[in-house]
């Protein structure tokens, strides 16, 4: 019964039905059709996901990503980004991926650092003979940084799941999430040696530290931000969840105030925005419960532990196997759908095999964004491949090498544990 519910699930999603009917589908017509189970529990375990305290940060982020980029910080970034790095060679690809590493500790979110970046980079790319698939994989690879550096609306979710504490995912994302950008960036210093881009090995300019200084007095308070909200964390002034809440509220007040990009008439527009995004994420975690559930109690959990299991009983063989799959899946389903499903076991193999949590959630929410760029779902590939105005298969043609440089990073942060504990052992104990 397990595998021909998740046969259906990944046969209604590959035929282009919405992720959220999918699910809810195949959970409502499998609570139904299994004996000894009664069809209100389909309701009560939806309601009972979204019922944490945890999850209330999830629609502070959103929002507080939606006033940030209104509010001009975005641009403020991406041009700082330029100042600091245009000057190598491919410096507005070296930018791009700067700028996801800074822009993500405001935004949380890697869609809404794609957009960003895509819609204020890539017309300037194109200009200056980036090939269109070339600039929209990069980027699209870089705003996946945006769910690795905190804050992260992925961690987030992760977290209320499996209990994990928030501040300590937000904690440990700090150095993955640099590593995935510098390995971006040295794919990026291999492409100025390939004979076919000749755009890459241009110069412009060289380093000028006034410029940097004269930046910095018009993009301080953007990078303040994750200062704000990861420094308040780590000093026990706010949690994680009122941290969204902090989030707004600066990001109102710098987009008000100090840039005056944001006008009192665009808070109906903004709050609509962040609604509709919240809504549509929340639908997806409230169905999930019930599926999550159902799987569980189908002890689907059970199942794919004792498989996990007979590959090996080496804890970091047991992460490789286990990210494999999701990475594997991630190419056909949902990315959120398979952090939601998969987190259940991923608690039982850390309690199993004493693997960190924070460990643990770093891999996923890897994975997860891996996901996110591998064709041929990749939401972050179609949503840079529109902003680029090319062809799928353009940008699915460069994609590779960075898909394979974040795969590394993931070997990484599975072989070398410090980088997702160090610093959360370190503030937190």
């Amino acid at each position: 019964m397990i595998w021909v519910m998740l046969g259906l699930l990944l046969a209604t999603m590959l035929i282009g039905i919405p992720i959220l009917l999918c699910i809810a589908l195949i959970g409502f017509i499998g609570i139904a059709a299994e004996p000894g189970v009664v069809m209100p529990m389909f309701a009560q375990k939806s309601f009972a996901q979204l019922d944490s305290y945890t999850l209330l940060a999830l629609p502070f982020f959103i929002l507080a990503g939606a006033l940030m980029t209104a509010g001009g910080m975005s641009q403020q970034l991406v041009d700082f980004s330029r100042v600091l790095v245009g000057h190598l060679r491919a410096g507005l690809a070296h930018a791009s991926v700067v700028c996801a590493m800074i822009l993500s500790g405001v935004s949380g979110s890697s869609t809404a650092d794609a957009s960003a970046i895509a819609s204020v980079l890539i017309p300037t790319m194109k200009k200056n003979g980036y090939k269109a698939g070339f600039a929209a994989a990069l980027i699209a690879c870089a705003g996946t940084i945006g769910a690795i550096i905190p804050p992260s609306m992925t961690m987030v979710v992760y977290g209320a799941i499996a209990q994990v504490s928030i501040g300590g995912l937000f904690l440990g994302g700090i150095l993955p999430g640099l590593l995935v950008g510098f390995f971006l960036m040295a794919v990026v210093k291999m492409y100025t040696y390939h004979p076919d881009y000749p755009e890459l090995r241009v110069v412009h300019g060289s380093f000028d530290f006034r410029k940097v200084f004269s930046s910095l007095k018009s993009v301080w308070p953007a990078l303040l931000g994750p200062l704000v909200i990861v420094g308040g964390i780590l000093g026990g002034i706010f949690t994680a969840t009122e941290a969204g809440v902090v989030a707004c509220l600066y990001g109102f007040l710098v987009g008000y105030f100090y840039y005056r990009k944001i006008k009192l008439r665009d808070l109906k527009g903004i709050f609509v925005e962040a609604a509709i995004t919240t809504t549509m994420v929340s639908a997806v975690i409230a169905i999930s419960g019930a599926m999550g559930w159902l799987l569980a109690y189908m002890q689907f959990n059970d199942m794919a532990i004792a498989w996990v299991t007979t590959a090996s009983q080496n804890p970091i063989v047991v992460l490789i196997v286990f990210s494999v799959v999701m990475v594997i899946l991630g190419t056909f389903v949902d990315s959120l759908a398979i952090l939601l499903v998969f987190a259940p076991v991923a608690v039982e193999l850390c309690k199993r095999y004493g693997i960190d949590p924070i460990q643990m959630g770093l891999v996923m929410v890897i994975c997860n964004q891996i996901g996110a760029v591998s064709p041929p779902t990749a939401p972050l590939l179609f949503v840079t491949t529109n902003i680029a105005r090319t062809t799928f298969d353009d940008t699915t043609r460069h994609v590779w090498p960075f898909f394979f440089a974040e795969c590394l990073a993931l070997v990484v942060v599975i072989f070398v544990p410090g980088l997702s504990t160090w610093i959360p052992r370190y503030f937190l104990g």
